[in-house]
């Protein structure tokens, strides 16, 4: 098997190799192991100190020392024979000449039990007639094959490998070489994170919230019916649009962004606030918004899921309220008289009556009771509160 070949086939596995002189001074490496060259470099540091240390035995040595234990196969078998990815080589009788520490450990086994042991040793007579039956294609073809195939566990439980088996020449004969990395566990997780995912769409779909997932720059990604109802859009026109014109504008959304900005950069993980939402129509109503954060890895949040609550009624935008307005709703709601209001927010009682009057026509409500509904439903004061209060520090119909 030539340079060329095995570099390309390490390439992509999860493994690292090197090429070092007599000095242990690396000529070349690679492989997909490090995502970067420091981490590499650090490795083959490592290793030479390891080397140095006191009663490390060189490989010559060791040999010498022991001249039956097994050689190690060529270029193939001394680069990978501690790499994650197992590997093994098979003459055209199933008979293993070599095989690393991980793919002796897929059995429960060691490399030296595998050493001159058959096929049909360690694997149930199908399973060792369907290995055969890929050794003999590779030697058919002469060509390499890359495959996903089943195995058993030690433990019996069933596992998958994914790797390339290809020919290799060994001491004159055509044998069946193969890197198999194990994917089991990443099976595993892909099909938890699947699940995962078809609860969340499940419960975006059907809950009946209205829900978002927004980009880092405010974009929605992908959103509910029940958000596309509420702001009466079609799925496809929500998704892509910018969710700041889903806002009204209003005094509160430059802490609001100031918020946004927080969870982006990671200086919090969730926001629970309230906002004004504008329809297609030009509606206004008051919501709550929960925004939260996906994910951990990243430095900067790449995407924000938000959910809508406690929704106002719909209605036309109105001329802002004072601050005197929005307190005189407060104690009104609270049960205080008109001469109550008067001495609690040190009015006149004259001033009272035109801010009521004044809050009846804007609000469209002809008594007491039905202004302070009105206020509610509109989301004016806040629903989950008592004693009254603003339904926000600084309402879109105040001043405040």
């Amino acid at each position: 098997m030539d340079d060329s070949r095995l570099k390309a086939l390490l390439e992509h596995l999860p493994v690292f190799w090197w090429e070092v002189d007599e000095p242990w001074q690396a000529l070349e490496s690679g492989g997909g192991a490090f995502a970067d060259t420091g981490r590499a470099q650090r490795f083959l540091e490592r290793m030479q100190q390891e080397r140095a240390a006191p009663g490390h035995q060189p490989e010559e040595d060791r040999r010498q020392a022991h001249p039956e234990a097994p050689r190690r196969y060529a270029a193939f078998a001394d680069l990978i024979d501690r790499a994650p990815a197992a590997a093994f080589i098979r003459d055209r009788d199933g008979r293993y000449l070599w095989a690393n520490h991980a793919y002796a450990h897929l059995y429960g086994t060691t490399a030296e039990e595998l050493a001159g042991k058959c096929i049909e040793d360690f694997d149930a007579p199908a399973e060792a007639v369907r290995f055969r039956a890929l050794d003999q294609e590779i030697l058919n073809r002469g060509t390499q094959v890359r495959h996903t195939l089943g195995y058993r566990r030690p433990d019996g439980s069933a596992g998958q490998a994914v790797g390339h088996r290809f020919p290799v020449r060994e001491n004159t004969q055509t044998c069946v070489a193969g890197i198999y990395v194990d994917i089991t566990d990443h099976l595993r997780a892909k099909v938890q994170r699947q699940e995962a995912e078809e609860n969340l769409q499940a419960l975006r779909d059907h809950s009946g919230l209205p829900c978002a997932l927004l980009s880092a720059d405010g974009r929605v990604i992908e959103a509910s019916a029940a958000a596309a109802d509420l702001f009466q859009l079609g799925l496809p026109d929500l998704v892509g649009r910018r969710a700041r014109t889903l806002l009204a504008p209003t005094p509160e959304l430059d802490r609001l962004h100031r918020r946004w900005n927080g969870l982006i950069a990671r200086r919090t993980r969730r926001v629970e606030t309230s906002a004004v939402l504008v329809d297609s129509q030009g509606q206004h109503r008051r919501a709550q918004l929960h925004l939260t954060t996906v994910g951990h890895s990243a430095a900067r949040a790449r995407h924000v899921w938000a959910v809508i609550t406690h929704q106002s009624l719909a209605h036309e935008a109105h001329p802002s309220l004072t601050a005197a307005q929005v307190r005189i709703l407060s104690l009104l709601a609270e049960g205080s008289s008109n001469s109550d209001i008067a001495t609690s927010l040190k009015l006149s009682r004259q001033t009272v009556d035109y801010h009521l009057s004044r809050l009846r026509q804007s609000l469209g409500a002809a008594t007491r009771p039905a202004l302070v509904a009105r206020a509610y439903v509109l989301g004016i004061l806040a629903p989950r509160a008592w004693p009254p209060r603003s339904a926000t520090a600084a309402h879109p119909l105040s001043t405040v």
